[in-house]
């Protein structure tokens, strides 16, 4: 069969590698360079390597729990018994992960993780290690790729997907395809601060919201709790705050535990809500101290962090650094099944586009690596099976992605034209952290009026633009219908100011 994968991270070549393994012609299509994306960025590691305490049921349970129950089951299943599997995989593929002088690996615990169960390479370079190994690997292999291409459209023939539409130094053209594996990441940039590279603006989960797919839980983004409050966006590892990091006040105190019995560690939504209320009292943002782990500790177990930082102007061993949350991660997209399958025939979707139903409402740290080489390699192996039915009904307290608009919202601010940044402090302000029905309600009347007066894009830029809006839109519809707070999504009663001064 010929199949093309759209995407080039960990989801994306994980699929393309195990294509190819099973006989199959793969092409490779990427926005940027082959490796580019998120994956690459992933200072996190890897979960599912379990010790003696330890167990795959656990590392399930704590998935759900984290999930705040809307977890699928059988998806979270999958992922904790492949594991294993897929971690070993990458170890011979030429992931050096970190190992005690002995040669075990060493294991690492994160937030809401009951066990240390995460295995990490380079310290805090884990994403960056795996993408090179399958950038490597993918080169070796006689795998076509194609480079800075924009994917503008699926082609849908008689309902079935038969290729993709691209643009490649201005000009659109259709690659032809037996099966389409999506793998084009999520949709950070829909937010004034990310933790996501330019470039992840939700082109994969618009085509397929504009070819019809299902697609769900777009109200679910995850905002990772430290980001640094200075300067560009730079992610500090949730693994810092689980070697014994803290998150303190202006007077010194551990502020978080006033929310959550685990105070640091507890699930990712909990901390950065605490962390936007606590810099909207005191005014400034909060810091987080990682003194006393020491410049030793510090320099071997984040080297990446370590660096960043001191050029940035900041001693983390010396004194606490400042930070605030950032969208990081989107635990809706296209609806799935098991083996990656969408609801258009022959079209597949892995990784953070994909709603695979493993994360729920709230992502567990370390799981995302790991979903996309399982469910990668899954997609890859159903790729050459007879098509079976469209995902299953969705369940009841699911919600899928529709825009409609709304009545009775203020208009927003003062009628300003589109532009990107527009768009994203929209997002910040009234589809963050902290949700208000009126603030829904202002957001989707604000892009319905942005969509209404679009031009017809053309450039790649203005493609990203029209994804963005399409995708905010439904974004906005999704946390209207849910009505209650759940997870990352999160609607006070009356409308908060707390994220201005964030």
């Amino acid at each position: 069969m010929n199949v093309v994968v759209v995407g080039s991270g960990i989801a994306g070549l994980t699929a393309a590698l195990h294509a190819h393994e099973a006989g199959h012609a793969v092409t490779v299509v990427t926005k940027g360079a082959l490796g580019d994306g998120c994956t690459g960025f992933a200072q996190g590691g890897v979960a599912g390597i379990y010790g003696p305490a330890d167990s795959a049921a656990q590392h399930a349970a704590d998935t759900i729990d984290a999930g705040a129950g809307l977890s699928d089951a059988a998806a979270v299943d999958v992922l904790v018994q492949d594991a294993a599997e897929r971690i070993a995989e990458l170890i011979a593929r030429g992931v050096a992960f970190d190992r005690s002088p002995d040669g075990e690996l060493l294991l690492g615990r994160e937030a809401a993780h009951s066990h240390a169960r995460i295995v990490h390479a380079g310290g805090d370079a884990t994403g960056a290690a795996i993408a090179h190994a399958l950038v490597a690997a993918t080169r070796r292999a006689p795998i076509t790729v194609v480079e800075a291409a924009f994917l503008a459209d699926l082609v849908i023939e008689d309902g079935i997907a038969r290729g993709i539409r691209v643009l490649v130094d201005g000009a659109l053209s259709d690659l032809g395809a037996d099966a389409v594996i999506l793998a084009t990441g999520g949709a950070g940039h829909l937010y004034a601060h990310t933790t996501n590279p330019v470039g992840t603006t939700g082109d994969g989960i618009a085509a397929a919201l504009r070819a019809g797919a299902a697609v769900a839980d777009l109200e679910f983004m995850q905002f990772h709790p430290t980001v640094l409050a200075e300067g560009s966006a730079f992610l500090i590892s949730e693994a810092v705050r689980g070697e014994g990091a803290t998150l303190i006040d202006v007077d010194g105190r551990r502020f978080v535990f006033d929310t959550h019995p685990d105070g640091e560690l507890a699930p990712r939504d909990v901390v950065s809500r605490a962390i936007a209320r606590q810099a909207a009292a005191q005014g400034s943002p909060v810091r987080l101290d990682a003194t006393m782990l020491g410049a030793p500790v510090l320099a071997h177990r984040f080297p990446t962090i370590d660096r960043v930082t001191r050029e940035r102007g900041f001693d983390w061993a010396m004194h606490a650094i400042p930070v605030t949350p950032a969208a990081h991660y989107l635990m809706g997209g296209v609806v799935t099944d098991l083996d990656g399958r969408t609801s258009i025939p022959g079209l597949f979707a892995v990784g953070e586009v994909a709603r695979t139903g493993v994360h729920g409402a709230n992502r567990l740290a370390s799981n995302s690596l790991l979903e996309g080489a399982v469910f990668g390699a899954r997609a890859a192996t159903a790729v050459g099976m007879p098509w079976k039915p469209s995902p299953a009904p969705l369940p009841a307290d699911t919600r899928s992605a529709t825009i409609a608009g709304t009545a009775g919202a203020r208009p927003h601010r003062d009628g300003s034209p589109f532009s990107r940044p527009a768009l994203q402090r929209l997002m910040w302000d009234d589809v963050g952290l902290l949700r208000t029905d009126e603030g829904l309600k202002r957001a989707l009347d604000a892009v319905i009026r942005w969509r209404s007066t679009a031009p017809a894009p053309a450039t790649v830029a203005e493609r990203e633009d029209a994804n963005l809006l399409l995708l905010a839109g439904a974004t906005a519809s999704a946390a209207l219908a849910r009505t209650e707070s759940v997870g990352a999504h999160y609607r006070e009663p009356v409308a908060s100011p707390l994220l201005e001064t964030v």
